[in-house]
């Protein structure tokens, strides 16, 4: 039997102290199976877990989130992999289970944002999952669930700090959600807009066809905008995000960040970079940091005299702009979902750079007509859901 209260190490800095968890009615929805919870593991852990529910509902499929300050830098539903997209999520080397494979490509997406992160997956963690996770730099996992060998092998890690939560699959929050703000308390109906195929029904573009595919990744990407912090932008391929764009000012930043999120995700798949050889000495962490500095475009070269010494075997090959370009030319078929309005055509101009052919928005934008024609300029589909989406 869960209590209705639970003390915290402390809250979001360390000088705030005590801090705590707390329900007004019944009990906490969550127990703690290992480790103790801080403040921001609950705010990732309770933004990761509806939205891994939502993408299980929505598909059918085994869903798994990786949550960094309160937005996904990944998420993903259980599709199968290829060798190169495994060999760049470094999970090439292990059997993937169906949750596996989700949680594998969820970090994947952005392998950087992902460094501690929090977990959370739609079904129970069985030992496949568990033997993933135990490989990398994360802080808590959250599941409805855990097989007996699965939790056995999560309490040892981090010297047997990590966090271990278990969810009640069927809990159901209040419709009521409240937040104090310097003082102020500030209350509002639950956002529980359900997120389904019939936001994509007003096609309002020249071409109409969206295979069933895009519409799965257009699903895939709403859902993860749904628990982002605003502003928003979610690039989607394959039933997994590639590019995040979070919590910028304005909708063309996050298009920016977004898709070069995205092209990151692609550019590691290159052939160069799945060929590269890394000294056996380097860990996971700085294999992933040392393809990010290869792929990042500086004037500076990172690995420059021996600096690539007990990192990789030989000296690595940078790939150059006409490379990068010319690996890059040729994407299509990523699907795109906005919380907001576009209000100008740079961001459809930008996102056609990064594949993107298929769009969800809200519409609304005074200049939706200069949008859509952005849109049909670059060959996409677009569609107007009317339903805005901010998460803050």
């Amino acid at each position: 039997m869960c209590a209705s209260e639970m003390p915290l190490r402390y809250g979001i800095n360390p000088h705030q102290k005590p801090a705590r968890a707390h329900v007004s009615k019944g009990a906490l929805p969550f127990k703690v199976l290992n480790g103790a919870p801080g403040y921001i593991n609950l705010m990732d852990l309770l933004n990761a877990w509806p939205l891994v529910k939502e993408l299980t509902e929505a598909t059918g499929l085994p869903a798994a989130a990786s949550f960094k300050h309160v937005s996904p830098a990944g998420a993903a539903i259980a599709a199968p992999m290829s060798s190169e997209v495994a060999k760049a999520s470094f999970a090439d080397d292990v059997e993937l289970s169906p949750l596996a494979t989700a949680y594998a490509r969820a970090r994947g997406a952005d392998r950087m944002s992902s460094f501690g992160d929090a977990i959370a997956l739609s079904a129970p963690c069985d030992v496949a999952t568990a033997k993933f996770i135990r490989r990398e730099v994360s802080d808590c996992v959250i599941a409805p669930g855990y097989e007996p060998g699965a939790l056995e092998i999560l309490a040892a890690k981090s010297g047997g700090r990590y966090l271990v939560m278990e969810m009640d699959p069927e809990y159901a929050p209040g419709e009521i959600e409240t937040r104090d703000i310097f003082g102020v308390t500030l209350e509002q109906p639950r956002n529980n807009y359900k997120v389904t195929e019939e936001m994509l029904a007003n096609i309002v573009t020249l071409r109409k066809d969206i295979p069933s595919e895009a519409k799965r990744d257009m699903i895939v990407a709403t859902i993860a905008l749904k628990y982002t912090q605003s502003n928003s932008v979610c690039f989607a391929y394959d039933g997994q995000v590639i590019g995040l764009g979070a919590g910028q000012q304005s909708r063309v930043h996050c298009v920016r960040l977004a898709g070069a999120k995205a092209d990151m995700w692609h550019l590691r798949q290159h052939p160069e970079i799945l060929g590269l050889e890394f000294d056996e000495k380097a860990g996971r962490a700085e294999r992933n940091n040392a393809i990010d500095q290869i792929l990042t475009d500086t004037l500076a070269d990172p690995f420059a005299g021996d600096n690539w010494k007990g990192i990789f075997a030989e000296a690595p090959k940078r790939l150059s702009a006409e490379e990068k370009q010319s690996f890059l030319a040729n994407r299509r078929g990523v699907s795109l979902s906005s919380d907001a309005f576009f209000p100008f055509r740079d961001s459809i101009d930008r996102a056609a750079e990064s594949g993107v052919e298929y769009i969800l928005e809200p519409g609304g934008s005074t200049r939706d007509d200069l949008v859509i024609e952005a849109a049909d300029e670059c060959g996409m589909v677009m569609a107007f859901s009317g339903v805005r989406l901010f998460h803050h």
